[in-house]
Order: structure tokens, then C-alpha cells, then sequence
């Protein structure tokens, strides 16, 4: 009887557990999409992609995998990439409305996704209410917005790279300077803008508002101007400590001016949550076993508990993977490292299918960068609804352009091969969503004897898993240094686990190390709980368990 009586126990201990694990809501993690609106999908015929196009593609964006959107800045621009504001608190009308967006970020909410929005506000052009009305005029309100050369306010300071103009793509003259971030009244400002966009309606659900910014060339010191110091302190922590008061959950991250910076001191000083693994994401696409390993111990040990390391492989200030190296299996084996490594990984539009671009040497134009921005190929023959070409025509970029009809770079080539780059991201997206280890668990190195081969844990509270990678264009033949016992193969391989293994040529195999067995676990659960319910694994289960 007490036998029966144990075994029915452990049924309904089990059934718990396993309910408990569905109603988590925290059972994957964060895999972010970095966006560039312009260039995704057209809704109007404009050949400008926008809002409506974004949104209309949102079951694709769920069907790849991926759970958040980061977008380019939105606000009124006359550069194609929306940096360098005329008006902060316009969208670009190309883009659409304030109720597009809107709408946008519901939908988003909506499918259980999150949204973040680029935001660069150190830089005005000359088409800003502070330009023109601070110029030359010291009674002006806005006559401390922005950072003048002279005591007459009439010739305003360069901004990045000293530069005081910008030749847009298309033609334009585009005439800007540098913000003054040590006025109080810019901080307000800065305050207001931020917030608007967190709660448009101020009616403090946020569902209608972004989940976190992405703060463009944060600095301590912007650009080496004399007056702009000591940032983190008296802009950037205020700032970030006031959205957070409106909002606990809001994400803030930041990208380092310096990309050789690991970003701790953000962390420490700005208050960031989250930065940018550039160090990590040259290590990946170096193959290089011992960069990698350093990069990866330095950011996840050393970024503090709470905060956050965006890992990646590719943004939209870098050439693309594909056009650097061509070898499909490095493309792939570089995407499973990027995804199972650790973190937060972010996939730049179109890398899930290979698309190519480099930055261009026509001069002193933007439009050397569309290379690394064009539109994302939706079709094999390049032409089709959506196609946002917005760069037709426009100069030697568009001549020069990487879309080419049946290349096999389209996600309409590549969605029905299950061998493609598309296909293959979905898989890793789905093996890390599925396996709490792979995407909420911690980095740990797995010492083997191999230089070309690279082992790594990754490990949670009930699952430990191995990811093994051959950096090498040549089989390789290893042994573990530590003993492990047993593991159960995730990557649809049919080959059983030993301590010394082979993997072909840039091969790499999943494994979940077997921790404790099922029985042990339970049983061990069952001995906490009936201390009574002070355990805090014990709390808020529904079943009355009474031990006798």
C-alpha cells in the first residue's frame, strides 16, 4: 500500500512540475532582430519600407524564431538613416504616422514580442527648431540646446568626427552640430522624449509604448569636445534613472563609441542594462579557439549580475558575414555560435539568408554604407511586391548593388530548402528556444585537447548542455579533459557520446550532459516540501501533499 501510495506521489509531483514549467513564462529567452525599416518591406509602393510593411511581416519574423525588434530611429530625418534629427518629435513620413507606430507596437505587444527603438539625440541639422532659432539669437529659449564655437551664437561646433556637413546619397547638403548635453533643460527634454515613446498615451500600461532604447554613440566624453565630460554622471545615469522610475522594465542599451570597450564601466556608471559584445563577435568570425574563449570569459564572468552582453555577428555599421567569407559552413557553424554562446543574440535583417554587402568607396557620401542597408531580398528574381529600392537609380551604389535575380540569396529560393542558410537559422533558433540551458543558462569553458575545436556548457538549474565546434576547415579528432558520464545527443546526429570524438570540417555537435536521473530529483523535491512551506520551491502548488 505505502509502496502504490509513493508511486501515485511521484505522479502527481511530476504532473506539477510539468505544469508549473508550461505556465513559466520564462522558458526561452530573447532573440533580437535588428531592423532597418527603410529597407525591409514596402506597403505603399513608395519603394521605402515603412511601419505598415513592418508589421505586415511580423508572422515571418515569429516563424523564424526571433522575439523582439530593434529598429532604426524613426524621427524626421533628411538622411536615409534617420540619424541626425530635423525633428525629433516627427516620424519620418516616409516611414508613416504616429498611429502606425502605434499600431505597430500593439501588434507587436500583441504576439507576445517586444520592440526597442534607436535613439541618437546628441546631433540636430540645420532644419531644427534649436538651429534655427538659436542661432545668432541669444534671447532664444533653446540658446544653451546646442553648442556653439563663439559667445555670439552664430557659428555652431562640428559634431562627430568634427564634421559640420554630411553629403546625403541623394544629393542633399545636410548641415549638423553637436547637441549640449550638460544643459539641464536638454536632460528634461531628453526625459520627455524618451517617455513619450515608452507611454504615448500616458496612461502608464505601456502597452502602446517601446520596451527599451538602443542609445547610438553613448559616450562619457562625446567626440572629445572640452565642455562634454563626465556624461555618464550628469546625462546619461539621470536619464536612465528616470525612465526606469516610469517603467521598472525598460531595457537600455547602449553602444559603445569605442568597440574595443567591453562596456563595464556603462554598466557601473551610465547604469545600461545591456551592451554590445563586439570583442566576442570579432573572436567568433576570427575561428580563432583562444580569442573566443578569452572574449567569451571576459564578457559573461565579468559583466555584472542583472546585466546583459548583446551578441551578434553582424549590424548595420559592419560589412556583412557572407560577403566576407563565402564558405557556406562557416556562415553556418558562425550563426551557431552566435546563438548558443550566451546572451542576448541579434540577428541583423537578411543575415538569416545570406544576403552580401560591403561598404562602398564613392567618396565623401552615405551612400557608401546602402551597401551594408539594401533591401531585403524577398524574391528570386529580385522583383515583387514589398521590394524596398528606395536607392533606384540614385548613384554607383544601386549599379553596384548585391541583389541579383536567382542567386539564391531570397528567402523565396531559400524557404523551401530545408539545406538553406533560412532553414538552418530556424533550427538553432528552435534548439535554443527549447532548451532552457541554451537560452537562459550561464557560460562555462569545456576544456579539450584540440586547438581547432571549441567546447563550451551552458548550464541552468535542470540542464546542462555541450556545444562542441571544429573552428577548422579540417576533420579533427579530440578528448575531453573532464569526464562526462553520459549525454544525449540535440543536434539530429545518430552518433552516440564518448570522450574522444570526431568532427568533419566546421561541424559542430549540441549535447545535454545528464545531470542527476529523473527519480533522484523528485524524490529530493518531495524531502524539501515536507519540511513544511517555508521551502521556496514548494510555494504556490496546488496539490495538498500529506506525508505519513
Amino acid at each position: 500500500m505505502k509502496k502504490n501510495s509513493l508511486l501515485l506521489l511521484l505522479l502527481l509531483v511530476s504532473n506539477f512540475m510539468n505544469a508549473q514549467q508550461l505556465k513559466n513564462p520564462k522558458t526561452k529567452g530573447e532573440i533580437i532582430y535588428h531592423v532597418c525599416q527603410r529597407s525591409f518591406y514596402d506597403s505603399n509602393g513608395d519603394s521605402h519600407g515603412d511601419l505598415n510593411g513592418l508589421r505586415q511581416k511580423l508572422p515571418y519574423l515569429q516563424d523564424l524564431g526571433v522575439t523582439s525588434i530593434l529598429l532604426f530611429p524613426l524621427y524626421e530625418a533628411d538622411c536615409y538613416h534617420n540619424y541626425f534629427a530635423n525633428n525629433f518629435e516627427q516620424i519620418d513620413p516616409e516611414f508613416g504616422t504616429m498611429q502606425d507606430y502605434i499600431d505597430l507596437v500593439k501588434e507587436v505587444h500583441q504576439r507576445g514580442m517586444k520592440i526597442y527603438l534607436d535613439m541618437e539625440t546628441q546631433y540636430v541639422t540645420s532644419e531644427h527648431l534649436w538651429w534655427k532659432d538659436a542661432v545668432g539669437n541669444l534671447n532664444s529659449p533653446y540658446s544653451d540646446f546646442i553648442l556653439f564655437e563663439d559667445d555670439a551664437h552664430q557659428t555652431p561646433a562640428t559634431m562627430v568626427f568634427d564634421l559640420r556637413i554630411l553629403n546625403g546619397y541623394d544629393g542633399k547638403v545636410i548641415t549638423a552640430t553637436t547637441v549640449n548635453l550638460k544643459s539641464k533643460k536638454v536632460l528634461d527634454y531628453n526625459i520627455e522624449l524618451f517617455s513619450y515613446f515608452m507611454d504615448p498615451n500616458k496612461d502608464g500600461k505601456f502597452d502602446d509604448g517601446v520596451d527599451g532604447f538602443r542609445l547610438d554613440h553613448a559616450m562619457d566624453h562625446l567626440d572629445g569636445k572640452p565642455t562634454l565630460t563626465n556624461l555618464f554622471a550628469e546625462f546619461w545615469k539621470p536619464l536612465i534613472h528616470t525612465l526606469k522610475d516610469i517603467n521598472p522594465q525598460i531595457k537600455i542599451v547602449a553602444e559603445q563609441a569605442n568597440w574595443a570597450d567591453y562596456g563595464f564601466e556603462y554598466f557601473e556608471k551610465a547604469g545600461v542594462d545591456r551592451m554590445f559584445g563586439f570583442g566576442l563577435q570579432q573572436a567568433i568570425l576570427s575561428f580563432d579557439k583562444e580569442q573566443i574563449i578569452q572574449n567569451a570569459e571576459i564578457i559573461f564572468n565579468k559583466t555584472p549580475q542583472g546585466k546583459e552582453q548583446i551578441i551578434f555577428i553582424e549590424n548595420h555599421d559592419i560589412d556583412r558575414f557572407a560577403s566576407i567569407q563565402t564558405n557556406f559552413e562557416m556562415q553556418k557553424t558562425s550563426a551557431a555560435m552566435m546563438l548558443l554562446i550566451g546572451g542576448v543574440p541579434s540577428i541583423y535583417y537578411g543575415q538569416e539568408i545570406g544576403m552580401q554587402g560591403k561598404v562602398y568607396s564613392f567618396g565623401n557620401t552615405d551612400g557608401n554604407d546602402i551597401g551594408r542597408r539594401e533591401a531585403f531580398d524577398w524574391y528570386a528574381n529580385v522583383e515583387g511586391e514589398g521590394m524596398s529600392f528606395w536607392y533606384k537609380n540614385s548613384g554607383p551604389w544601386w549599379e553596384s548593388a548585391n541583389s541579383k535575380p536567382n542567386d539564391g540569396i531570397s528567402l523565396e529560393e531559400e524557404i523551401t530548402d530545408p539545406l538553406s542558410l533560412y532553414n538552418f537559422y530556424r533550427k538553432m533558433i528552435q534548439l535554443r528556444n527549447s532548451n532552457l540551458a541554451l537560452s537562459l543558462g550561464t557560460y562555462q569553458n569545456a576544456p579539450n585537447t584540440n586547438q581547432s575545436v571549441l567546447s563550451f556548457y551552458r548550464i541552468s538549474d535542470k540542464q546542462k548542455v555541450l556545444v562542441i565546434v571544429n573552428l577548422s576547415s579540417e576533420q579533427q579528432d579530440f578528448l575531453f579533459k573532464q569526464e562526462i558520464k553520459s549525454a544525449k545527443n540535440l543536434s539530429e546526429l545518430s552518433a552516440a557520446f564518448n570522450q574522444q570524438l570526431t568532427l568533419k570540417p566546421y561541424e559542430f555537435q549540441v549535447w545535454e550532459v545528464k545531470k542527476k536521473n529523473a527519480r533522484f530529483f523528485i524524490l529530493s523535491w518531495i524531502t524539501r516540501c515536507a519540511r513544511g512551506p517555508i521551502e521556496p520551491t514548494c510555494r504556490g502548488s496546488k496539490h495538498s501533499i500529506t506525508m505519513g
